[in-house]
């Protein structure tokens, strides 16, 4: 069992990077591989727009003219049985490095030129993945209120992901240095067990 962990904050150690690091350390303990990935460490570029990587046809991502790493990245979550995406919410959604990382997964639309809509690459959504996020306001606010959750579900859903849990965390800026609640670990390890296939 391999998971692989894509993380969109800017901050190491932070609610976000604690609650990806208990659910993988509980997936772990349960005999699962783990990897993380932080994508502001990782060089990914800005989508241009070509469409190139939306021509050709078939069920493989297409290719990206840019030279960076989303081809690494792609390959280790292919590999991987179960995957997390994370991210706090800045202005309502996601991190700019996580909506960019978004945005290359075009890759996964196959919409040649003159068709009005795409198919999608991955027909078939049998990955475990949970969804990690979090906010200064109230997590059933910012769920209701904003189009965060349902911008990580499709990008879950392009990756391969079948009905994604989720694990909001509300309520972070009630001081510097937010620390998760008994409560939120103990959700986060229950989600590292089933992605790793347990209880």
């Amino acid at each position: 069992m391999k998971i692989t962990a894509i993380v969109g904050t800017y901050r190491k150690g932070g609610v976000i990077d604690t609650a990806v690091g208990e659910i993988l350390s509980a997936a772990r303990e349960h005999g699962a591989e783990t990897e993380t990935i932080y994508l502001i460490d990782t060089h990914v570029e800005f989508c241009r727009n070509c469409r190139s990587c939306t021509q050709s046809s078939g069920d493989s991502p297409g290719v990206c003219p840019l030279n960076d790493e989303m081809p690494r990245i792609l390959d280790a979550l292919d590999k991987s049985d179960a995957f997390i995406l994370a991210s706090p919410m800045n202005f309502s959604t996601v991190t700019a490095v996580t909506k960019r990382f978004i945005e290359r997964l075009v890759c996964f639309a196959d919409w040649p030129w003159g068709r009005p809509a795409p198919r999608t690459r991955k027909p078939v959504r049998e990955k475990r993945a949970v969804l990690v996020a979090s906010s200064a306001a109230p997590a059933v606010l910012s769920r209701l209120a904003t189009g965060m959750v349902k911008l990580m579900k499709s990008a879950a859903a392009l990756l391969g992901a079948k009905s994604p849990d989720l694990l909001f965390i509300g309520m972070c800026a009630m001081g510097e240095h937010h620390t998760l609640s008994p409560r939120v670990i103990r959700r986060a390890r229950r989600l590292g067990r089933k992605l790793a296939g347990g209880s």
